[in-house]
This record gives C-alpha cells, structure tokens and sequence, in this order.
C-alpha cells in the first residue's frame, strides 16, 4: 500500500495516516492479518516523527481496525466487528459531509451517485 501525506495540509499527518490505513483496509489493499510496517520503518518510509505513526496506530487500535503486539507487531484486526447501525460518530461524520455537499450546490441525485461509485470501490465485506 502506498502512503501519501500533505505535509502542509491542514489535516494532522496522524489523522491523515490513520484515514488512509482505515481506507487501505476497506479497499482490500490491507488484507486481514496483514502485518503493518513498525512504527520506525514507517517513519522513516515517510519521513515524519515515530510519535506521530505511534498515535496513528493507537488511535487505530483504540478503533479496533488494527492489534498490536509487543512481539509481533501491528496488524490489520482480522475480527473486525460488524455492526449493521452506523454509530452516532459515523452519522455525525456523514452530516458534515453531506452538509458540505448541499453548501457546494451537489444535488442530491449526484451526491447519492458519488457514494454508491466510492462504496462500489471498497471490497471490505464482513463476513
């Protein structure tokens, strides 16, 4: 998986990290079980502070998407709960987007039409 961060953006490089990983996961492109690159070999692989992958991945396991491991590691949570309801954090999340979306002037139609091709994309299926 390749990993690119806005250096300058105005996203937290450990949020920015954190998002792709989440993506990485629900697009296949993180398989279960899969094992993440340490926190000082991602570092170093994409030139930032170990502090802020180590909060990355925290948060990541604190979200339950990734285990960590003193001896073996991070790797993608091969158990990840399923959970039909989107939690209250996901419907907060959505209504900014969709906010957002309506403040641009994205018609309903349109908006509906860019989720389902962004959704079609992710191959993550619980099983």
């Amino acid at each position: 998986m390749v990993i690119s961060l806005q250096l300058d953006g105005d996203t937290p490089l450990y949020e920015q990290l954190r998002n792709q990983i989440v993506i990485g996961i629900a697009t296949g492109e993180l398989a279960p079980d899969e094992k993440l690159p340490t926190v000082r070999q991602l570092a170093n692989e994409l030139g930032i502070n170990t502090m802020t992958v180590n909060k990355a991945y925290s948060m990541l396991k604190q979200e339950g998407y990734i285990v960590i491991d003193r001896r073996h590691g991070a790797k993608v949570n091969a158990s990840l709960r399923s959970d039909p309801e989107p939690s209250t954090e996901l419907e907060q999340q959505l209504q900014l987007i969709i906010a957002q979306a309506a403040i641009q002037g994205i018609e309903p139609s349109r908006f509906q039409a860019l989720c389902d091709q962004i959704f079609t994309r992710m191959t993550y299926r619980q099983a």
